[in-house]
């Protein structure tokens, strides 16, 4: 058995035993997923306090929902899906896209030099990808899913999931050149 199939078990298993009402299974489902929630919503949000707050909606939703959870694809994918809607949710209740200029300074990165200004700058840069864009980028560059999850998570075809990679991509490096994004950037795709 490998170690991601062996972890997919032990989700499911856990899974199984909340939503029968064992609250020390939910627990451990928490403590062994909180970090990647979390970042997950850091990088979409781009806020630690908005990143806490979607990350304890994913996980009251999670919760209030466990009883819905056919174990069709992994725990993760899941739970991975239920922490974007809750991102996409908290960024529709600020209605503010937020410019580069005005993007929240991340808290410095435990690396040294440049790599904390290269570190900082991409986090800034994130901020002003299209949210659908940035949620693939997030998801397959930073948690360092594979495309079929990525298309599992966000409930879309795996050619999607390429296409708004690289789109995603060229917006990234546009913010970082401080180019202006291009009118076949703009997202033309509702966000699932």
């Amino acid at each position: 058995m490998s170690p991601g199939s062996a972890d997919a078990a032990r989700d499911r298993d856990l899974a199984a035993r909340a939503s029968r009402g064992d609250e020390t299974a939910f627990v451990e489902l928490v403590r062994l997923h909180e970090r990647r929630v979390y970042n997950l919503a850091l990088r979409m949000l781009g806020r630690p306090e908005d990143a806490r707050d979607a990350a304890q909606e994913a996980f009251l939703s999670c919760y209030r929902n466990l009883g819905s959870f056919r174990g069709d694809a992994a725990f993760s994918t899941w739970l991975h899906r239920i922490a974007l809607n809750a991102c996409y949710d908290a960024l529709r209740r600020r209605k503010d896209v937020l410019g580069l200029e005005e993007a929240p300074e991340p808290p410095p990165a435990a690396d040294h030099g440049d790599a904390v200004t290269t570190s900082v700058d991409v986090r800034r840069a994130l901020l002003v990808v299209p949210q659908e864009f940035r949620a693939v980028l997030v998801l397959h560059d930073v948690q360092d899913l594979g495309y079929e999850e990525i298309a599992g998570i966000l409930n879309v075809p795996v050619g999607t999931v390429k296409s708004r990679l690289h789109r995603g991509r060229v917006a990234l490096g546009r913010a970082l050149t401080g180019e202006p994004p291009a009118p076949s950037e703009a997202s033309n795709e509702a966000v699932p």
